[in-house]
């Protein structure tokens, strides 16, 4: 199972990550400062308009240090569609460290972690394991 946490997002409102049991979760951590995670990001916004419909959401945990003060700019910037939260070392912990940017769970339905993705992937390698877990 993949672990709990309530963080805060852009405008303030708490997201809880099992708020979206029943959905496909694609759970993207990044820093502003990383330049694989910057390259992701349109892709990301597009798996989203793509398949938010069919019962999947990317959510993104930023590891930015200087917290929204890059971050918020940067998702305005870049028109992002999903919510984007700062994380903090009880949410790395939780998921046994965050030891590089980005990594990107696929969360099935139940919760369970079905597949991690450390470094940068293309929109079709992430379509290969959402499609089978959505299939489930």
């Amino acid at each position: 199972m993949a672990p709990d946490f309530t963080l805060s997002d852009a405008f303030g409102r708490a997201v809880k990550l099992s708020d979206f049991r029943g959905t496909v979760v694609l759970l993207n951590f990044w820093a502003t400062w990383c330049v694989p995670c910057r390259a992701e990001v349109p892709s990301l916004v597009d798996f989203q308009q793509a398949y938010g419909d069919r019962g999947v959401q990317v959510i993104g945990v930023s590891v930015d240090e200087d917290g929204w003060k890059s971050v918020k700019p940067f998702i305005e910037a870049r028109h992002v569609n999903y919510p984007v939260m700062i994380g903090n070392a009880d949410v790395a912990r939780a998921f046994g460290g965050i030891e590089s940017v980005p990594m990107t769970l696929i969360i099935d339905r139940s919760g369970r972690i079905a597949a991690t993705h450390r470094g940068l992937y293309e929109k079709d390698e992430y379509e290969s394991d959402v499609r089978a877990v959505l299939n489930e």
